[in-house]
């Protein structure tokens, strides 16, 4: 289970990281960044609760993850260069997560943690 949550953190940390380089240097829709950066500030709502381990965090916050799957799958499609391979990244970033967090709070049931 701790595996669970390290592969979690540190897919969420990584996503927030992409979503800030992503829009503020490396491919910005603007040249010198633009307002998309702070499509990372919804990640931050989450994070101390992923960090610590909370169960309720990781049942919600997967949905939350969702919208940058969506995000990376239209530009992923629809834009080309290293637009299109951060995209990529964007998409594995958040299935990780995805699927690091929905096990993590299977896995912490309390019906479970008692068997």
């Amino acid at each position: 289970m701790k595996a669970l949550q390290l592969t979690a953190s540190a897919s969420l940390i990584a996503l927030i990281f992409l979503c800030l380089a992503w829009e503020l240097w490396l491919a910005p829709m603007r040249p010198g960044g633009s307002w998309l950066v702070l499509k990372a500030l919804p990640l931050l709502a989450p994070l101390m609760g992923i960090l610590k381990g909370r169960r309720y965090t990781y049942q919600w916050a997967p949905m939350l993850v969702l919208a940058y799957f969506s995000e990376g799958v239209m530009r992923a499609w629809s834009e080309r260069g290293l637009s299109q391979v951060l995209a990529s990244a964007e998409i594995a970033l958040s299935v990780v997560f995805f699927f690091a967090a929905i096990y993590y709070a299977k896995f912490s049931a309390p019906s479970r943690r008692q068997a």
